[in-house]
């Protein structure tokens, strides 16, 4: 008997699909990932955050609903978000902001 994939397995492969340039939020994840509930963009938090060091897995493609980087809790990872979105080309306005309507990820699978 198949189990399905546990929560964090199912997060990694939906980011996985997120192409470069565009981005997803913690919310859209957690429904394309089957996390049910109040606490599912959280629970992607969680998973990205066990993101073993040096994953292919681009997290840096997730961000909160209004747009912006979310604070990490290690320092300059914030940064990091912010640089290796701008090298993909996604744009932040003057307030840190991303416009979802340009760069949000539409999932079509």
């Amino acid at each position: 008997m198949n189990e399905a994939p546990g929560r964090n397995a199912r997060v990694w492969a939906v980011v996985s699909a997120i192409p470069r340039g565009q981005v997803a939020t913690y919310k859209q994840i957690a429904a394309l990932a089957h996390i049910e509930g109040p606490s599912g963009a959280r629970q992607v938090g969680y998973a990205l955050a066990a993101l073993p060091a040096g994953s292919p897995v681009p997290w840096h493609r997730v961000v909160n609903v209004k747009g912006t980087i979310s604070p990490r809790g290690a320092q300059g990872w914030s940064n990091e978000q912010y640089d290796r979105l701008a090298l993909e080309g996604v744009a932040f306005d003057a307030l840190g902001r991303i416009d979802l309507t340009r760069f949000e990820w539409h999932y079509g699978g």
